[in-house]
């Protein structure tokens, strides 16, 4: 999966975040004009302090004000007449109103970015207040958040490692299935098996604390699902089994996905699998190709690493490719950059978290959140989940018990003065 380094400043373009750049590119003015001082006098400088921490709080008041007239252009069905959509093309929908300029004060308090005066406020600056504010949002919505769903790989646990049973975020996990919230983990790693034992040990740590929990009831504990394959296999925690229960497709699937012809995800597996191939030979790559039921991988031979560059190089062809298919026109597939491999995979997390809110029910994309480390507008494959619901973009495993931490409080505190 994705390297825990994913998240950085956005040096190229295909891996640029639209917003997040704009809002960049509007708090360079005030750290050029109030922020930077050649005076150092101890008093000038508490006011140059004050004076950018006010600045930047009032471009993130506008860009506030900017997102919610967006959702009202949403609201009416016609979002491209939207301010924000037109200064940025590239954004996707809100769920929620994001009260930016409170979040800004909250992350200028840890991170001191109004006191900085040789480093201008950073894509991950902007990144976390954007995590804060949709954190805030889900607390004080009227409408409460019932699905939290997380990736794996840097998400839960480091890169290519599994959840152990001391892991840091798995008493958070617990607090949220305590507050009655269903907890799902959408991942890209694909077992065709329905026994759930490879996912276990993936999470075995997670699955173990729910079974030896005495705080949860039984009902809470089958609150929790682990949706494989982007959304091609879900398994749901059983008290009965004590661990993982398949559950069958016809009990999830979206009827979109259930309307796909076989032929045609046969064909886009075929294709993937020959232009993975083809890459091979072409950039030289000490690499293999490997076929499972619902996706194709490119993954290095033992001992070997790809570069970066020869990752992206071969998700930017295969997907350029596939997309001109007309079997891959008929279905939805994803192509993403691992970190260390090259995975084609049928189908999406848009849809693994859509299938996850009518398994459970009809939840809406605002009272959803996913939380995932890949969020770069190609080759990464929690991108697409922000379709679907309310996201929140993460570096590392550290950051998802902060955000989590910072959830639980917020939402601790709307509930104390309801």
């Amino acid at each position: 999966m994705a390297s825990r380094y994913r998240v950085e400043y956005a040096l190229k373009e295909h891996r640029r975040d639209g917003f997040i750049e704009w809002i960049k590119g509007l708090l360079a003015v005030p750290f050029v004009l109030h922020a930077v001082q050649s005076d150092s006098h101890e008093i000038n400088d508490i006011k140059t302090t004050s004076d950018a921490r006010r600045r930047y709080a009032e471009i993130f008041f506008d860009v506030e004000k900017l997102i919610e007239d967006q959702i009202l252009m949403q609201n009416q069905g016609n979002p491209g007449a939207g301010r924000l959509k037109q200064l940025v093309p590239s954004i996707s929908s809100f769920f929620t109103k994001l009260p930016l300029e409170k979040a800004f004060y909250i992350e200028d308090d840890r991170r001191s970015i109004s006191v900085r005066r040789l480093v201008c406020p950073s894509f991950n600056d902007i990144r976390l207040i954007l995590n804060t504010a949709q954190a805030l949002a889900l607390a004080q919505a009227r409408d409460p958040l019932q699905l939290v769903t997380f990736d794996g790989d840097v998400t839960l646990y480091e890169d290519g490692h599994s959840l152990v049973p001391d892991a840091q975020v798995i008493p958070r996990l617990l607090a949220l299935l305590k507050k009655d919230l269903y907890v799902g983990v959408v991942t890209a790693a694909g077992y065709n098996e329905h026994s759930g034992d490879k996912y276990y040990q993936r999470l075995k740590g997670l699955v173990d604390a729910i079974r030896d929990s005495d705080n949860l009831t039984d009902e809470q504990k089958e609150r929790f699902t682990v949706m494989g394959g982007e959304s091609n296999y879900l398994f749901r925690y059983s008290v009965s089994k004590k661990g993982l229960n398949w559950i069958e497709p016809e009990e999830w699937l979206l009827e979109e996905m259930a309307n796909w012809n076989e032929t045609d995800i046969l064909n886009v597996l075929d294709l993937a699998e020959q232009l993975l191939n083809e890459l091979i030979k072409r950039l030289c790559l000490p690499a293999t190709v490997v076929r499972k039921y619902r996706g194709v991988g490119l993954v290095p031979n033992p001992g070997c690493k790809l570069t970066r560059e020869q990752l992206e190089e071969t998700v930017l062809v295969t997907r350029r490719r596939l997309e001109s298919s007309s079997s891959a026109q008929r279905i939805k597939f994803c192509a993403f950059d691992g970190g260390s491999d090259v995975w084609v995979d049928i189908a999406s997390k848009d849809l693994g978290v859509a299938s996850l809110q009518r398994y459970f029910g009809g939840i809406s994309p605002k009272r959803t959140l996913h939380i995932g480390d890949q969020f770069a507008s190609v080759g990464s494959n929690d991108f697409k989940a922000r379709l679907s619901g309310c996201t929140v973009w993460i570096a590392n495993p550290e950051e998802t018990v902060t955000i989590l931490d910072d959830l639980m409080r917020y939402i601790d505190m709307e509930e104390a003065f309801r």
